[in-house]
């Protein structure tokens, strides 16, 4: 989650901090301006070897990343300076389960909340990034049952208090796993303020929230359909249940109509026959003709010794699926639950919560579910009402921890009434006080908010916060019970009521680990301590950033308690990522054997080039992530490392102070400044500052995509390819060099602050290679925006760029030798002329000409019919003498006999063409192929054709 300006991201919240709040005396964070104020010791990180230097060091080098993510921590890099004086800017990270191991989603949004964090803090903003874990309830007590039964043990052989001792045990020694590798991607978090859904303050805050929420009258306990995990023996919510594609069986049973003859009777198609004992009606679509004589009578449940049950009519039915007949079994299934509500049908249990069928099945009770569809099966073939079964694609529910299916039972739980709390969060959206990016989702949002179910929150494991709610012995525990929180107060308030002796018994269940989460963003920073108006103060600029496909589960939760507790939107803006799939755009998962691990992944191809890779993608579109990609972007921070590396080779000494000297009394913020500078560098300023404008940009509107792009052309196409080859003529071969250096340095520096969010190892590596750093990177000021730029050289620039590609290319055509010295003339108008000539020396290395012999005129040389003539752009040419490129005599009888051979395979083709038996007879698709063939051939022959004439003449000429 992130929080700041607009959208989804990945599961964290940023806040505007009042300085004020830190010192509120029960705020657990305690931000206090002498323990916030970092330290600057980058000259003694170089000297304790820290850093390499590309100076010493070939490739970048991996293995120093944890080097410097530990001296940033070391010097309290991450934490707020609030002597800077202007909004903080926080961060509560979306809290990752203590049983995890890092995943590409969780590398994702780490990446963009660091590259968040990363651009304020260089913005000049007291930043806090709060990281965590979530104690993720059924999963680490899956975990820890595991490793019982690893030692013979099982839960139900240990009392509670036993077992969450173990489990306590556990998250000790591994829990730490996940925060290890998140740190290990580079995320800037303060540690000193990390937080667990379980440590005390957040625990408080949780039980605070249920006793307010029960108060309001919002919390109550009720049976109704839930989504149940018979091995877990739990309630779980929709997004712990995964469903699949798989194989099953359709099975078609015969229901007698009561009172009819034998050939009275309905055919009904279920794939989970054993639930039959549940059905409380038969339901057919209102306008099926073949099934209308007999609505309003009763059908027999088979296998149940003659229960009736009414035929009734609902378009509900789908008349086209199966024999368009539906058996309703509202206590198994949860569209015919809320079917039965509205009718008013009875609701039929026939599952214990193991997954066996109760006594409602009769002589089936005690089977297990899967057990009792085999041997119901026989029976219903027996006594001839099966009528027949065939294979059927079933969409099944699996536990997303235990992988077993999950079936919707009626049960007593805990509910949350969502309506009231639903309207507020709707609201906030349509007075803009919430923005979510892409804007696509807000009508996600808005339908899920108007059409929302109420919440259940309560859970049946021994993990978790155990629900604040107190039964009295000898009472119905559905009427009397006490909400407290804690047993005393619980105590107290049931001797008040009931007398001295009363005797009370904690509810067992727990609460939903979504519950503890919808309330982190604020719990994090210190609520029920801080007072509602001190929370007021942290909203205006937020944001909050997680994954699409939480948006409903988390998200829109968190802004109902938001709005509940603290009486504004927990953030402002809401950032949508979306997921990592694989390079052919498939989910990730071990089935498939497509799994990308970020720390293999690291190893391979460095920290900063997954980061840079994974922060490409648009809001709230997929990523399909490569091999390739990563190749790219690990050679990507390798042309940085190197543009390094020239940069220091080229610049003086640190003792050599005259230098210096001038090189820092180069400055370029002011337009006159710019504009003495010589054409190439005033160019690649200008362009500079155009980017720090569009890059700033993109970022304030977390465009990161757009950030990365436009900083990697820059650098590369700009700057690498092209002003550090221009800048050699002046390092290497003329006066002007102090100025080059100057204009490296100030550029070089620059692309490495626009790109430190996003690859902050490579670039505080090159930062502290730099002479005279006297900070970190990560601590530096973000570039100045709105710097001057000037049109006329960038146009000037390109097309002394457009001419060197001109020439480049022709030389390519000709195969010449690329250490050859060409002679060329240049023809312009006076005032194009002008400003090339006086880049001569550029114009010779970029393009290899002969300094000498480069010739700049009005109108075409007298050799020009011997020479290759170039249309640079408009007013702009160049001639090559043929004969400095070529022997024009070798070339021609080298393509006379390449003009020869492509004239063959022409012909070959020609003929296969002009059979009628290859052309009506060979497949289409190879036909095609072979006038495509044909064609290219044909193009090839005309081009070779053209080449040959061209230097047969200017043999002719010649001579």
């Amino acid at each position: 989650m992130a929080f700041s300006t607009p959208s989804l991201l990945s599961s964290c919240s940023a806040y505007r901090l009042n300085p004020l709040l830190f010192s509120h005396r029960r705020l657990r964070i305690r931000l206090s301006h002498s323990h916030l104020k970092p330290r600057f010791f980058a000259v003694a990180a170089r000297e304790n070897d820290v850093f390499t230097s590309p100076e010493t060091a070939k490739p970048f080098d991996f293995t120093s990343e944890e080097r410097i993510y530990n001296w940033w921590d070391s010097q309290g890099y991450f934490k707020p300076n609030l002597d800077r004086g202007s909004d903080p800017f926080v961060i509560s990270m979306p809290p990752p389960n203590v049983t995890g191991s890092l995943h590409m989603g969780h590398a994702m949004f780490v990446t963009l909340e660091d590259i968040m964090v990363r651009y304020h803090r260089m913005k000049g903003r007291p930043t806090l990034w709060i990281p965590g874990t979530d104690h993720a309830g059924i999963a680490t007590q899956l975990v820890v049952e595991r490793m019982l039964a690893s030692e013979g043990i099982k839960r139900a052989e240990l009392s509670r208090d036993e077992f969450t001792k173990r489990v306590w045990e556990w998250k000790e020694k591994y829990g730490g796993t996940i925060t290890n590798q998140i740190k290990r991607l580079g995320a800037s978090c303060d540690w000193t303020r990390e937080h667990f859904t379980l440590d005390e303050q957040l625990s408080r805050a949780v039980i605070e929230a249920f006793v307010r929420l029960h108060e309001r009258g919002l919390i109550y306990q009720g049976s109704y359909m839930v989504n149940w995990s018979p091995n877990l023996q739990t309630a779980v919510s929709d997004l712990e249940v995964e469903y699949s594609e798989e194989p099953g069986t359709l099975y078609y049973i015969k229901y007698r109509v009561a009172g009819g003859s034998k050939s009275d009777y309905l055919t009904i198609a279920t794939t989970r026959p054993e639930t039959l004992f549940g059905d409380t009606a038969i339901a057919v679509h209102p306008q099926d003709d073949r099934y209308s004589r007999y609505i309003g009578r009763m059908a027999i449940v088979p296998m149940t010794f003659g229960r009736h049950v009414p035929i009734i009519s609902d378009r509900y039915v789908d008349k086209d699926f199966g024999t368009g007949v539906l058996k309703i079994i509202p206590g198994h299934d949860h569209n015919d639950y809320l079917l039965a509500r509205k009718l008013g049908l009875p609701i039929l249990n026939v599952m214990n919560k193991d997954g066996t069928l109760n006594e409602v099945a009769g002589l089936y009770c005690g089977f297990d579910r899967f057990e009792a569809r085999k041997k119901l099966w026989l029976d219903l073939e027996e006594t001839g009402l099966a009528v027949k079964k065939e294979p059927h694609t079933l969409r099944v529910p699996r536990s997303q921890r235990g992988g077993e299916v999950i079936e919707p039972l009626v049960s007593k739980q805990w509910f949350v009434t969502m309506e009231p709390l639903a309207e507020k969060a709707l609201q906030a959206v349509q007075r803009g006080e919430l923005t979510i990016m892409p804007e696509r989702f807000e009508k996600i949002y808005n339908h899920w908010l108007s059409n929302i179910k109420d919440w259940c929150i309560s859970r049946q494991l021994w993990w978790g916060h155990r629900i604040p709610v107190w039964y009295i012995v000898g009472k119905d525990c559905e009427e009397e019970y006490i909400v407290a929180r804690n047993a005393n107060e619980a105590l107290e308030k049931a001797q008040e009521k009931y007398g001295k002796d009363v005797e009370i018994y904690q509810e067992p269940d727990v609460l939903d680990t979504w519950f503890s989460s919808a309330l982190w963003p604020f719990s994090t920073l210190g609520w029920p301590d801080v007072s509602t108006q001190d929370f007021k103060k942290f909203y205006p600029t937020t944001v909050l950033e997680t994954g699409h496909d939480i948006l409903f589960f988390w998200v829109a939760r968190m802004v109902m308690m938001g709005i509940e507790f603290t009486g504004a939107v927990p953030f402002s803006y809401v950032y949508l990522h979306g997921l990592i799939r694989d390079s052919q755009g498939r989910k990730m998962s071990k089935t498939l054997g497509n799994v990308i691990d970020p720390i293999d992944t690291i190893k391979e191809f460095g920290t900063d080039a997954l980061r840079f890779t994974l922060a490409l993608g648009t809001a709230g579109q997929d990523l399909n992530l490569s091999t390739e990609r990563l190749t790219s972007n690990k050679a990507f921070t390798n042309k940085l490392w190197n543009a390094g590396k020239f940069v220091l080779q080229n610049l003086p000494s640190q003792s050599d102070i005259s230098a210096w000297e001038t090189i820092l009394a180069c400055k370029f913020d002011k337009e006159e400044a710019l504009l003495r500078l010589p054409l190439p560098e005033c160019w690649v300023v200008s362009k500079l500052h155009c980017l720090i404008d569009m890059v700033t940009t993109s970022y304030d509107k977390y465009f990161f995509g757009d950030v990365g792009r436009e900083t990697y052309d820059f650098f590369w196409g700009d700057f690498a390819d092209w002003y550090i080859e221009a800048s050699k003529a002046r390092l290497y071969h003329s006066g002007g060099h102090s100025v080059a250096q100057a204009v490296l340095l100030y550029v070089f520096e620059n692309i490495l602050k626009m790109l430190h969010p996003f690859m902050p190892f490579v670039t505080e590596a090159l930062w502290q290679a730099l002479p005279n750093r006297k900070e970190a990177l990560m601590n530096s000021s973000w570039p100045q925006t709105s710097l001057p730029m000037h049109a006329s050289s960038i146009k000037k620039f390109e097309n002394l760029q457009s001419l060197t590609r001109a020439i480049r290319n022709a030389r390519a055509e000709y195969s010449v030798e690329p250490a050859k010295r060409i002679s060329a003339s240049i023809v312009a108008g006076n005032e194009v002329i002008q400003y090339i000539s006086k880049e001569k020396e550029v114009l010779a290395l970029l393009s290899r000409l002969d300094l000498q012999n480069i010739h700049f005129t009005d109108s075409p040389p007298g050799d020009a019919n011997q020479s290759v003539h170039l249309v640079a752009g408009e007013g702009l040419e160049a001639y090559l003498p043929l004969s400095d490129m070529i022997d024009v005599s070798a070339e021609v009888e080298r393509l006379s006999k390449r003009l020869s051979k492509m004239q063959e395979e022409f012909d070959r083709l020609a003929a296969r063409l002009s059979s009628p038996k290859f052309v009506e007879k060979a497949p289409e698709e190879i036909v095609s192929g072979v006038r495509e063939k044909a064609a290219e051939a044909e193009e090839k022959i005309t081009l070779t054709k053209n080449r040959l004439a061209f230097l047969q003449s200017t043999a002719v000429v010649s001579k």
